[in-house]
């Protein structure tokens, strides 16, 4: 009779797989532009299904995934906020890259207290050109989008405007109010409820609130500059901050001063996608690697001495994945998923990764038949790119590895998640 049961069991999981194979490989959704997949049993060890796995993809904010095992490996529990010494009267400070200070998400304080606090005479030194705004790759005119803020060696207030309906007023508000003198009503500018532009070249924004009942909250990037960042931080601390050449001090030794957690900024990142944090994550992996902010450098630090194993070496040039520079293959991101969850508890990584139906940019997807989650995945999105890899759990208590990877396609996003809905879910059924 156990016999009987195990070929029953063996001849449905085999039922299962073959009607996976034959899903993805005759799509007529996928077949309209280029589609990479894998799905991997690690309790057997087994590649189950697997269509062009050792092809490289565009991997969108799939690259996230490895921006987040870097920086797992190498900041510990909290990042460094702050390079600084004292000498005399003075307290000379300069980045790390920490994307904490005066971020509208987070409530850090560490550089507040310590500037604040002292009442010694500040000098920012100025290692801004370590870090390029836009990464290799990038399109010149995200600098009006919310999911394009530029990369800078000591970020504050994220680098973005906030703008949101005020609570009471019905009109525009924003923070921080330091932009206030460069931002003005312009009735002109097209708009269905709101419309917010900024200059491609300054720091000036134009707004059109046509429907002043509308609900919102929109980011917009602002030009960072070191002369912008040591006047912003020092009208929040009504002090004076004197912008100094930062060659003289950075062999010096130094202090680092410890700040936010990086939990909060993980999750973040992992689950709405954030690619500033992504960014700033690498430049903070570089701080703690090499006491400079060099995040190509970086990159080929993490892929020498934690990657080396992964099937395909990936092309791999920013943190966030708006590069479509960037390169790796199923197989590479499915060897990425297994030594995720070999070297981090899973807890954490229930915690960090969008889940079906429920948080971050899957909600809408993948939705479970009770209150468990059956998906924990990363998406990737760009023109014409979409993927989707990480953890499918099935009914039958098993967790699978799974990477979905389409290029060059011309539909409607929602047409591949239609049909990778109906895959995953299948899988999670029966297998």
């Amino acid at each position: 009779m156990r016999n009987i049961l195990i070929a029953v069991i063996i001849f449905c999981t085999s039922c299962t797989v073959h009607q996976v194979k034959k899903s993805v490989r005759d799509s007529e959704v996928f077949d309209q532009g280029y589609t990479g997949f894998m799905l991997y049993d690690p309790a057997k060890d087994k590649v189950l299904y697997a269509m062009n796995e050792d092809k490289y993809f565009t991997p969108a904010s799939n690259t996230k995934m490895f921006t987040f095992y870097a920086a797992y490996k190498i900041l510990g529990e909290q990042v460094n906020s702050l390079n600084y010494l004292t000498s005399g009267d003075s307290l000379v400070f300069w980045g790390t890259g920490d994307p904490s200070l005066l971020h509208p998400d987070f409530k850090d304080n560490s550089v507040l207290s310590l500037l604040g606090g002292t009442d010694k005479k500040l000098f920012m030194a100025n290692n801004f050109d370590e870090v390029t705004a836009y990464g290799s790759g990038w399109s010149w005119n995200w600098y009006n989008y919310y999911y394009g803020p530029e990369r800078s060696a000591m970020p504050i207030y994220g680098n973005i405007i906030r703008f949101m309906k005020a609570t009471e007023e019905k009109e525009m508000a924003y923070t921080p109010g330091f932009f206030t003198p460069h931002i003005i009503e312009n009735g002109a500018l097209p708009a269905r409820d709101y419309s917010i532009v900024r200059d491609r070249y300054r720091n000036e924004f134009s707004f059109n609130l046509k429907n002043r009942m509308a609900e919102f909250e929109t980011d917009k990037p602002f030009m960072t500059s070191p002369e912008l960042a040591a006047e912003m931080l020092g009208d929040t601390l009504n002090k004076n901050i004197h912008l100094i050449d930062y060659s003289p001090f950075k062999d010096r030794p130094h202090e680092k001063l410890k700040g936010i957690a990086v939990d909060s900024l993980y999750k973040q990142m992992l689950k709405i996608s954030d690619n500033f944090l992504a960014e700033q994550l690498m430049v903070l992996v570089s701080d703690e690697l090499f006491d400079s902010l060099d995040m190509g450098e970086a990159i080929d630090y993490v892929k020498k001495e934690y990657l080396m194993d992964l099937p395909d070496a990936p092309q791999w040039v920013d943190g966030s994945g708006l590069s479509s520079h960037n390169k790796f293959t199923p197989r590479s991101i499915i060897k990425l998923l297994e030594k995720i969850r070999a070297e981090i508890p899973e807890d954490k990584i229930y915690a960090y990764f969008p889940s079906g139906g429920e948080s971050g940019t899957i909600r809408s997807w993948y939705k479970s038949d009770d209150e468990n989650p059956y998906v924990y995945a990363k998406t990737g999105t760009l023109s014409g790119v979409h993927c989707l890899s990480g953890y499918l759990l099935t009914k039958s208590g098993k967790t699978l590895y799974f990477s979905f990877m389409h290029n060059n396609y011309l539909i409607s996003s929602s047409e591949l998640k239609k049909e990778m809905e109906k895959i995953l879910y299948h899988i999670h059924s029966k297998y």
